[in-house]
């Protein structure tokens, strides 16, 4: 079963006055981009956390934020040094009052000194981290079960672009086998008019079509799209992530889709590869947002 890589999850738990948060989106990306933000307290379990997205999420652009609001009787209060920021200011009065300067902000300035102010340091403990690691994984099963959603989508369409695909193959399978009359006729004409039809040589005609005939013939060009597109849509239906595997086989598509249009020779042939091309293209651009 394929995903997405455009993803988005979302958790909270309230315990205790205090709301614990996470949220996860991705966007589509070769390799995995990890943006993680987090508490300054819980800094010590970033390491953890993206061993987890790497294993869970696999490939993204990908940004998880995690917040943690506390009530008011939760909140640690800043603490002003009272000598200090006295201190200060009056050290700055003196010398504005020297240099005649204007003193109108000189609280504001001293608010911004080293040790002024100073912030009590955040305490967890086990039960925190606990409820918080269990919000980031139903974030993170919100957000795979959004994968796994938008994933079906992109199955949907892709199964429709192979069908077409083959729809246009089938059309080209009725076609194929009256190219050769045409152009055995078209030569026969072309001969007639120009050389005559008593000095053509039929041998050397028929030699000469055989070996003509041999460089357009696309019957491996054939079988090899139709086995390429039997085992894209095989690969669909694998339970496992297949992005860049689907990615491959499409590359392969192309080459034999390029292949019979080089050798195809007539005109709606031609009309019926480029509308395979139009639907490979379609495929490669959903692909690209498949994990």
């Amino acid at each position: 079963m394929i995903k997405s890589m455009t993803g988005f999850g979302l958790a909270s738990t309230d315990h205790e006055n205090i709301k614990f948060a996470v949220e996860i989106k991705s966007l589509n990306s070769k390799f995995l981009e990890l943006n993680l933000k987090l508490p300054r307290a819980f800094s010590e379990k970033e390491l953890l956390l993206r061993n987890v997205c790497s294993k869970e999420i696999e490939r993204g652009k990908v940004s998880v934020s995690i917040n943690i609001d506390r009530g008011e009787e939760n909140l640690k209060g800043a603490t002003i040094n009272a000598a200090l920021l006295s201190k200060y200011y009056k050290q700055l009065e003196a010398i504005n009052v020297d240099l005649g300067a204007n003193s109108t902000n000189l609280l504001q300035a001293v608010l911004t000194f080293p040790e002024v102010i100073s912030y009590q340091e955040e305490e967890i403990n086990e039960n925190d981290w606990d409820i918080l690691y269990s919000t980031f994984n139903k974030a993170l099963e919100n957000f795979n079960q959004f994968r796994h959603t938008e994933g079906n989508v992109l199955k949907t369409d892709l199964e429709l672009r192979i069908k077409n695909i083959l729809q246009f193959f089938a059309q080209i399978e009725v076609l194929e086998p009256l190219r050769i009359p045409q152009i055995r006729t078209r030569l026969n004409q072309f001969l007639e008019e120009n050389v005559g039809k008593i000095n053509v040589d039929q041998n050397r005609l028929e030699q000469e079509l055989i070996y003509y005939i041999d460089k357009l013939d696309i019957t491996e060009e054939k079988t090899r799209l139709k086995s390429h597109c039997d085992y894209f849509t095989e690969t669909l239906k694998s339970k496992d992530a297949n992005g860049k595997k689907l990615g491959f086989i499409s590359q392969e598509i192309g080459r034999e889709i390029n292949t019979m249009g080089a050798k195809a020779n007539d005109a709606q042939i031609q009309q019926l590869v480029v509308g395979m091309k139009e639907e490979l293209e379609k495929i490669k651009e959903q692909l690209l947002n498949v994990l």
